[in-house]
């Protein structure tokens, strides 16, 4: 959802705010005043390309355009954005400036205050928008989307998710088997490697944690002597010789609790010298067993120092630690087991890839078949909906083929198998009786594009998730009972998606949640468009005007009130 568009200093739009509500917005204006100005500050900010002359305003240092947007947490469009590091928590804030001639008409772009490419911003954003038009590029104009389209459409998604469950299947077997048959070829000498590199790591017998502990065990070893030299020397003092510590902390004790017979408030400190003279003397016990414990073993001193020297240089070929280690001999030891059974671990990955083929192949053809007959109705559905729109003459296909495969790719019966299947679609269409269907993007009428698109938006409109939609010459070419039809299908729409439509009619405003009209003012030498919502009566006398024309009597006030009556009241 967009909730608001600012432009400043772009075009003829001195400073421009616009806050949209859900559903459908509507905006008109006289001809000329500026109305598609909107759209083209929204492809701007979305990632088009444009020229600094045409785009600031004269006498403006830059133009700058600012979108905020907003969708559910859990729109798969925000994975884009996390992907790239930008975080979006409750709003996206889109922001593009282009500076004028002088400065060589320099862009910049922000995600959520993070610059970014033009590249970036154009990607990242596809899909906030859909702007139907004639001159811009569409979404659905993209034969890339048509394939999930028509899938969204026949309900077709799980048989897609098994598909690609199998296609993920049939190259993870295809790349073992690969993986197997290259090794086997250099079979003689890696096995040799092999067999070298797990022997030199099981010599050494390490495990997890033994690196500290034996680093541990040869400083002490390296020490020997004088760790028993000083922990005797210890024990010698606070309780071997004459005259000890413990000696005499013992008189101290003694003295004390005499004195403690006389004033009891000695009797603390007494009870502290009592604790201090137990305590030197568990000390001392310990410092004797360890005296007593610490042997020199030159042996063990000089087996430990080798094993930390093996150690370091395994770390140094195989990895930092000694798991890492331990997981590289994992790898090396699985290799050489696949090498050692030979044609025989080939021959079974042939059979797995040969089975996982068959059922991926098997699942690809059943969702072409079905994906035949659901662009058949689809393309009926579009058909209809373009009748309805003035179009009674258009044929609607959607074309499913098979994908030719390259010299590297899967292939199932002469098609590459994607994880989307076996097929490509896309959309084409005969605009007028006896023509041969084209692409969507080959139409030539931006009127014909426009209602083109608007039909397959309508009935499309539960597919998908929600976007906001943008409907500019729409109403190009048409009037009467079909521009009435078109403000219902947009109205159908805007009932699950918010739209913007850009209108000259009358029929088609008074469906608008939210009406905004674009007026042209002189300001001194200069003339500047401005973007206003207006509250009942403003809408009232807007559609009046459009009715009207320059003279706004009491009948087409009432004219106007009815419509909007009407329009009100209407289910589509």
């Amino acid at each position: 959802m967009l909730l608001s568009l600012q432009v400043r200093d772009f075009a003829i739009i001195d400073a421009v705010e616009v806050t949209f509500g859900q559903g459908l917005n509507v905006v008109t204006g006289e001809t000329g005043a500026g109305k598609s100005i909107l759209v083209d500050a929204l492809t701007l900010v979305l990632g088009a390309r444009a020229s600094a002359s045409e785009v600031v305003r004269t006498g403006a240092a830059q133009a700058e355009i600012e979108a905020i947007f907003t969708v559910r947490g859990d729109d798969p469009r925000r994975a884009r954005f996390e992907d790239a590091g930008i975080v979006w928590d409750e709003e996206l804030v889109v922001r593009r400036i282009v500076g004028n001639e002088r400065t060589g008409g320099r862009s910049r772009a922000y995600l959520n205050g993070r610059m970014v490419s033009l590249t970036q911003l154009a990607v990242l954003t596809s899909g906030l928008a859909d702007v139907t038009s004639q001159h811009d590029q569409q979404t659905l104009t993209d034969p890339n989307t048509h394939l999930a389209l028509l899938d969204a459409s026949g309900a077709l998604e799980g048989e897609r998710a098994e598909v690609a469950k199998a296609h993920a299947s049939l190259h993870e077997a295809t790349a073992k088997l690969e993986t197997a048959m290259r090794a086997l070829r250099d079979r003689a000498d890696r096995e040799d490697l092999l067999r070298y590199q797990v022997k030199e790591i099981d010599d050494l017998g390490a495990a997890p944690g033994d690196e500290e502990n034996w680093a541990k065990e040869r400083d002490r070893l390296r020490h020997a002597s004088r760790l028993a030299d000083g922990t005797a020397a210890a024990e010698d003092t606070l309780y071997a010789r004459d005259g000890a510590v413990l000696d005499e902390l013992s008189g101290v004790a003694d003295q004390l609790r005499k004195l403690a017979d006389v004033d009891a408030v000695l009797s603390p400190v007494h009870d502290l010298v009592e604790q201090a003279r137990t305590l030197v003397q568990e000390a001392a016990r310990e410092l004797g067993r360890y005296a007593r414990s610490v042997r020199a073993d030159p042996e063990r001193l000089a087996d430990l120092e080798d094993r930390l020297q093996r150690l370091a240089r395994l770390k140094r070929k195989y990895g930092a630690t000694i798991e890492e280690i331990l997981a590289f001999r994992g790898r090396a030891w699985e290799e050489l087991q696949t090498l050692e059974q030979g044609e025989a671990r080939i021959t079974a990955l042939e059979r797995t890839v040969e089975e996982r083929r068959v059922l991926a192949a098997s699942l690809a053809r059943a969702l072409s078949v079905k994906r035949r007959d659901a662009a058949g109705r689809l393309g009926e559905s579009i058909g209809r909906e373009l009748s309805s729109l003035g179009m009674g003459g258009a044929r609607v296909v959607v074309d499913v083929a098979h994908v030719s495969p390259g010299s590297s790719d899967l292939a199932v019966e002469g098609a590459r198998l994607t994880a989307a299947g076996i097929d490509r679609v896309e959309f084409l269409i005969a605009a007028n009786r006896g023509e041969d269907p084209r692409p969507l993007r080959k139409i030539a009428s931006g009127g014909e594009l426009s209602r083109a698109l608007l039909a397959i938006k309508r009935v499309l409109t539960d597919v998908g998730p929600e976007t906001f939609y943008v409907f500019d010459e729409v109403d190009s070419g048409v009037g009467g009972a079909i521009a009435e039809v078109i403000g219902q299908k947009i109205k159908q729409v805007a009932l699950r998606n918010q739209v913007l439509c850009i209108t000259h009619l009358p029929q088609i405003a008074v469906y608008g949640d939210k009406h905004f009209v674009v007026r042209k003012r002189e300001v001194g030498e200069r003339t500047a468009s401005t973007v206003r919502a207006l509250d009942p009566q403003e809408r009232m006398e807007e559609i009046a005007r459009m009715l009207g024309g320059i003279r706004v009597t009491e009948r087409t006030r009432e004219a106007a009130e009815e419509m909007l009556r009407v329009a009100a009241v209407t289910v589509p």
